[in-house]
């Protein structure tokens, strides 16, 4: 189940953190391209997944600082184990994926572990983990905690091998669902794996971190054995990587000696706390009426708002038909839909900052997948009758194309739509065409106590981490896709509370999304949250070296860079005791 099952080297123009991209690479406006676009290589796909899962996690604009003032992309050789493993229990594998640099210390042995935020595929986590762990001479251990980028297409009967190319029934795949005769469209792990994967993700964890220690075994034999007791473990992830390394805290056993949470999607019931499909499904109703109430000049663009204030007067409209908030006109009822936000514990920020998320229709998109994995939904069995598919331009599903296909491990987020998957919604009817949807999206929880869906959402509460060990979790506190209120200030205070090391670095002018500060308008308004990630990390090896004391809670006044460029004084890292 650990055992590697594929070792490649990575040197020369093609190392370990880069793909040999370097920073000018990862900064080009296109991807990687394929030599044969409907049959790229086994490498065309890494290098090309590396890419979009760099350029979907951090700033990389010229005025960003990453590489100068924080971060790194220097060239590390090394090599690479990869293998499918699954947790006890579960009927499909999740990836596990080691990168071992050349320059790994055996005198100070150390392993990063981390899980990809959001579903992204293995490399999700690279320019968090990797960049920090891998030029330290740290071996660093990925998984895309049972979700990722592993569709599987349903009209051929074809998935994705484990170097990333497609692969047909007669192989060795990813993910392999039961499909019933006559079935169409396109699955993917996070939505129909049937195992509900964010109830395991301390156990994905800690699984790539046992896979590390069995590839380092047999990458430096003479060195054997790695294990848990002679080998440093620090896991770090953000977003649901964050609420991943926060579930592994959790297990028993001394496995891990520290832990670093940025943004962590992560749900203990408290004061203010509501789990992650709670204000998603509530954000994706109310949010586009809502932003109609704030000063136009307070949202930053993108979306357009010109483009995008026909749809939310719509919703308005249609919120106010259905009798979700009340008013005459479309002002009376955008305050309506905004004072019941407001109410329910979101902030101006919050809202400010959830605009990237309305027009990227994230909300939705979250809700439904998520819907399906709490149901254990088999393929066309959505509670809310969704399914996925290539489609046309109007929306209409369509076979997928062997070149959509070839990209999709390369290009997928994990959740549709995106990389030519889109969402199929079968309850589409005007005059607000994806309302009727979302009502059932959000009354779901009021489904009896003993449904799959409620037994699904209970798994997602996490419990303390495990008494002595260093933990620092980070958020933003403008951020407007977790924001902090529901997930990591009721986690902290439930920690703190409970005699446990952690430490809360809040981050003012920080959303939730570091690659959009790419766009002038996030860039000017909001400081990245990577360089603090970065900065607990350093903190926290620190402490275990016994060179400094833990870290300590921290309000940080933080400096958006404005029309310049990022300087290490504005981003104020709290100093260590």
């Amino acid at each position: 189940m650990i055992e590697p099952q594929r070792e490649t080297g990575h040197r020369g123009d093609d190392d370990l953190l880069t793909a040999g991209l370097g920073l000018a690479g990862l900064r080009a406006m296109v991807p990687p391209a394929f030599a044969e676009v409907a049959n790229p290589t086994a490498a065309e796909l890494r290098r090309r997944a590396i890419w979009n899962n760099w350029r979907g996690i951090a700033d990389l604009s010229a005025s960003g600082g990453y590489g100068q003032v924080y971060g790194s992309v220097a060239g590390v050789p090394g090599r690479e184990f990869s293998a499918f493993a699954t947790v006890a229990g579960a009927s499909q594998p999740h990836r596990v994926l080691v990168q071992v640099p050349d320059a790994f210390d055996q005198a100070k042995r150390c392993v990063v572990v981390t899980a990809s935020s959001g579903s992204r595929g293995v490399y999700g986590s690279i320019a968090v983990a990797g960049a920090w762990g891998l030029p330290k001479g740290c071996a660093v251990a990925y998984t895309d905690k049972g979700a990722g980028t592993d569709y599987y297409d349903i009209d051929t009967h074809t998935g994705v091998k484990l170097d990333g190319t497609r692969g047909t029934l007669e192989e060795a795949l990813a993910f392999r669902p039961d499909v019933d005769t006559g079935a169409s469209g396109v699955a993917f792990k996070h939505a129909h794996s049937g195992d509900n994967p964010e109830a395991d993700w301390g156990r994905h964890v800690k699984q790539a971190a046992e896979f590390a220690l069995s590839a380092l075994d047999r990458a430096f034999p003479q060195s054997a054995p790695f294990n848990f007791d002679n080998t440093r473990v620090i896991a770090v992830g953000i977003s649901n990587g964050g609420g991943a390394v926060l579930r592994a805290a959790e297990l028993e056993g001394e496995w891990l000696d520290a832990v670093v949470a940025g943004e962590p999607n992560i749900y203990v019931p408290g004061a203010g706390s509501r789990t992650l499909y709670d204000y998603t499904t509530e954000a994706a109703l109310l949010m586009p009426c809502a932003l109609l109430h704030l000063p136009a000049d307070s949202l930053p663009q993108p979306p357009v708002r010109a483009q995008a204030e026909p749809l939310w007067i719509a919703r308005c409209a249609a919120l106010k038909q259905s009798g979700l908030v009340t008013g005459d006109n479309t002002k009376a009822q955008a305050e309506s839909a905004y004072q019941r936000l407001h109410a329910n514990g979101w902030t101006d920020q919050a809202l400010t900052a959830g605009a990237l998320s309305v027009g990227f229709d994230l909300w939705r998109a979250v809700a439904v997948t998520y819907a399906s994995a709490y149901a254990r939904s088999p393929i066309g069995q959505h509670p809310c009758g969704y399914s996925f598919a290539a489609q046309n331009p109007d929306f209409s599903p369509r076979a997928a194309t062997q070149a959509e296909r070839s990209a999709w491990f390369a290009d997928g987020s994990g959740i549709p739509p995106g990389a030519g998957v889109g969402i199929v919604d079968t309850k589409l009817a005007p005059p607000d065409f994806t309302l009727p949807g979302l009502q059932c999206l959000r009354g779901l929880p009021e489904a009896p106590d003993d449904s799959a869906f409620k037994r699904g959402l209970a798994q997602t509460r996490a419990a303390m981490p495990r008494k002595g060990l260093p933990v620092v979790v980070i958020h933003g506190l403008d951020d407007g896709l977790v924001p902090p209120a529901f997930s990591s200030a009721p986690y902290v205070a439930t920690a703190q509370a409970a005699g446990r090391d952690v430490a809360y670095w809040q981050v003012k002018h920080a959303q939730h999304f570091d690659g959009f500060l790419a766009l002038p308008a996030y860039g000017a308004r909001y400081v990245p949250v990577l360089p603090y990630v970065y900065a607990a990390l350093d903190q926290v090896a620190a402490r275990l070296d016994g060179k400094a004391g833990k870290p300590a809670d921290a309000v940080i006044e933080a400096s958006p860079r404005g029309t310049g460029a990022v300087e290490a004084v504005q981003l104020a890292i709290p100093a260590q005791r």
